[in-house]
C-alpha cells in the first residue's frame, strides 16, 4: 500500500470513529405518561423551570428516574424515546419522539417497579406527557418498554437568562441550552466585578452571594461536553428581578 493510500484509508477510519462516537447507543428503559388537562406537563418541576409553555418544552418534557436525573445535572438535556417489543402497545414502526428532561420521577419504595414503583432505583424510566406518549404508543397502555439515546439539543433563538434574588443573593435560571442540554458551570461578570464562579442551587438555577444592580451582566456557559460558550452584556445596567434576556446559542 503506497503513502498515500494509507493516508486516506487513516483519515477513513478517523472520521468513521468519530461520527459513531457522535451517535449513542439505544439502551432500554421504561415509560408512562402523566394526564393532564391540555396533555401536556406544565407545573413547575424538579429543575426550576417552571410553566414549560413559556420556555418553549411544552408537551416534549418528559421527568426521569433517579438513575437518569443524576442530582439535577441532566435537566436540558434531550433524549430520543421510542417503543419497542410490544405488538399491543407500540404503535407500528416505532416511531420515535424527542423529549428534554424537565423534572424528577420520584421513587415510591412502597410499590413493586412493575406497578406503581417506576422511578424506583435502580430503574431507568421516563414519565411522560400524554401528548408526547400518544406520539409513540397507545393511551391504553400504563407503562411500556422504550429504547432511549441522548441526542443533540436543537433550540430557537439563543440560551435564556432569568435573573432573581435580592441585593445580596442572585439567581439566574438557564434555559433553552442548545448541544447537549446540559449545564455544567456559570461565570457571572457584571461591569464593576471580574468574573464570579456560581454554584448549583437546584436543577439550573445557579447563584452567587454578591450585589450585581446597577451593573450590566455577562455570562460565561460551559456544558457538559466541555464546550464554553460567553454572552457579554445581556443585561442592560437598568436591568429588574424577574426580567429574562437572550444570549448566545452552541
Amino acid at each position: 500500500m503506497g503513502a498515500l493510500q494509507a493516508m486516506v484509508v487513516c483519515l477513513f477510519l478517523v472520521r468513521a470513529c468519530t461520527t459513531n462516537a457522535q451517535v449513542e447507543q439505544w439502551k432500554s428503559a421504561t415509560a408512562t405518561y402523566s394526564k393532564e388537562t391540555d396533555a401536556s406537563i406544565i407545573t413547575e418541576g424538579a429543575c426550576g423551570y417552571g410553566d414549560l409553555h413559556k420556555i418553549s418544552y411544552g408537551k416534549y418534557s418528559a421527568g426521569l428516574s433517579t438513575m437518569l436525573f443524576n442530582r439535577g445535572s441532566t435537566c436540558g438535556g434531550c433524549f430520543e424515546l421510542r417503543c419497542v417489543d410490544h405488538i399491543l402497545w407500540c404503535l407500528q414502526g416505532s416511531p420515535s419522539v424527542i423529549l428534554t428532561a424537565t423534572d424528577f420521577c420520584p421513587p415510591n419504595f412502597g410499590l413493586p417497579t412493575d406497578y406503581g414503583g417506576w422511578c424506583n432505583f435502580p430503574q431507568e424510566h421516563f414519565e411522560m406527557s400524554e401528548a408526547a406518549f400518544a406520539e409513540i404508543a397507545g393511551l391504553h397502555a400504563d407503562i411500556v418498554p422504550v429504547q432511549y439515546r441522548r441526542v443533540k439539543c436543537h433550540r430557537n433563538g439563543g440560551m435564556r437568562f432569568t435573573v432573581s434574588g435580592n441585593s445580596h443573593y442572585y439567581q439566574v435560571l438557564i434555559t433553552n441550552v442548545g448541544l447537549d442540554g446540559e449545564v455544567v458551570a456559570v461565570k457571572v461578570k457584571g461591569s464593576r466585578t471580574g468574573w464570579i464562579p456560581m454554584a448549583r442551587n437546584w436543577g439550573q438555577i445557579w447563584q452567587c452571594n454578591i450585589n450585581l444592580e446597577g451593573q450590566p451582566l455577562s455570562f460565561e456557559v460551559t456544558a457538559s461536553s466541555g464546550k464554553t460558550l460567553t454572552s457579554y452584556n445581556v443585561a442592560s445596567g437598568n436591568w429588574r428581578f424577574g426580567q429574562t434576556f437572550e444570549g448566545k446559542q452552541f
